[in-house]
């Protein structure tokens, strides 16, 4: 017959619970599985754990805990992915005072984790959808789009973002979703464009602007932390996050794709209009800031670190876009412009008392080449293969040359990333 644990067994099995759902809420967070291991790992030394050992990947955990004689394995399976800084930035704060403290009880670090967990999200449905409303407008504009381009860009981003959060919190098929999401996006696009042009507001013409409005489903931590991971040697997770973030990418797209087939349109970028060199230059530093504040604060960030964030994005992604100008290859650009997030995040989180992670993902979001992708699946399923993996290639170096920059950032700043050991 089995024999009953012993009380040093039991006690095992409590703290090893706890650490595994402190990965397990880090994890559904969005944060990248060495975040994960780093967190769980000080936990487990807070709580008396004499080794800790995980393997994580996009959507399971598997933990051994050894205490003295005994040891516990155990497993949990992730099924929400999703973003949630603010909720990162409160278990990274829990396991650094664990850390600090050097010793922690079941019961007190339980009590921690239901207050983060059971904490609803900073901003209703109607602000989310607000912030990714004004973060597609500012990429809009970077993107060439003019006034009517940037509002009715507005328009679609609010729509198709407060479907998705809506039909995310109550548990639908994440690929389902986007898809309707981008489809509901481009017809709200459409919709007041067609609106403005029957009242005479304006002219024909503004349709090209429609691809803008999906970029609220660009996939920005997934991209940056599975490239990190695959910069940490861990593929599995690496690998996994990046196919993730490639289903829904191509989600979007082939939503896309379809409505323009129907409508007849193309997704090429509008005509940009001519301006005053200073005062574009000036715009698109404002355009910037907004931009990477709406994705930060779509991820449900805190204003503290979404105003840091912003102001980093800003001053890194306005260069890049004048580099590109000059002739400098995008991917370049791009590994450099990710290069000064890295550096600036480095300062700017510790005095924040914040992980980079939540610096560096939404200054970096709005360089993702979001309508290059878009534009190679539609040419894919046009069946014009030469132009889909021009554009296609083009993408991918650019998102490649943004892990890069930041990879090298944390190389630069930080022991644990330039040794392996």
């Amino acid at each position: 017959m089995p024999t009953a644990p012993d009380d040093d067994e039991l006690e095992l099995i409590r703290r090893s619970g706890v650490v595994l759902r402190v990965g397990r809420l880090s994890l559904s967070a969005g944060t990248g599985s060495y975040r994960v291991k780093a967190s769980m790992a000080r936990v487990a030394r807070a709580l008396g754990i004499d080794r800790h050992e995980a393997h994580v990947t996009l959507t399971e955990i598997t933990t051994t805990s050894h205490r003295g004689p005994s040891f516990r394995t155990e497993v949990v399976e992730v099924r929400t992915i999703g973003v949630n800084v603010d909720r990162l930035t409160s278990l990274e704060h829990l396991a650094g005072r664990l850390e600090s403290a050097g010793h922690a009880t079941v019961e007190a670090v339980t009590a921690e984790l239901d207050r983060i967990a059971n904490k609803p999200p900073l901003y209703p449905v109607v602000l989310n959808a607000l912030w990714a409303a004004i973060a597609c407008a500012a990429f809009s504009f970077l993107n060439s789009g003019g006034v009517v381009e940037v509002l009715g860009v507005f328009v679609g981003a609010f729509l198709g973002q407060a479907l998705r959060r809506t039909m995310l919190h109550r548990g639908f098929n994440q690929f389902g979703v986007t898809m309707l999401c981008a489809t509901v996006a481009c017809l709200g696009y459409l919709g007041f464009i067609g609106l403005l042009e029957v009242t005479g507001a304006t002219g024909a013409g503004h349709d090209a602007g429609y691809v803008s409005a999906v970029l609220f489903l660009i996939p920005g931590f997934p991209l940056v932390t599975g490239f990190l991971d695959l910069a940490k040697l861990d593929f599995s997770a690496g690998v996994a996050r990046l196919t993730y973030a490639l289903m829904i990418l191509t989600s979007a797209a082939l939503a896309v794709w379809a409505l323009s087939l129907i409508v007849g349109l193309t997704p090429d970028p509008p005509t940009p209009g001519a301006l005053d060199p200073g005062l574009l230059m000036t715009l698109r530093f404002i355009a910037s800031f907004l931009g990477v504040l709406g994705f930060a604060l779509m991820f449900n960030s805190p204003w503290r670190i979404a105003l840091a964030a912003a102001g980093v994005g800003m001053v890194a992604n306005v260069p890049r876009i004048a580099m590109v100008e000059g002739g400098v290859p995008p991917q370049a650009a791009a590994a450099i412009a990710a290069l000064v997030v890295g550096l600036l995040a480095a300062v700017v989180a510790p005095r924040l008392d914040v992980p980079r992670i939540t610096v560096y993902v939404p200054a970096v979001t709005i360089m993702v080449p979001g309508v290059l992708a878009y534009r190679a699946v539609f040419h894919i399923s046009n069946g014009e293969t030469v132009e889909a993996l021009s554009f296609g290639v083009q993408a991918a170096l650019v998102v490649a040359a943004l892990a890069i920059g930041l990879a090298i950032a944390r190389m630069l700043t930080d022991r644990t990333w330039a040794f392996e050991r």
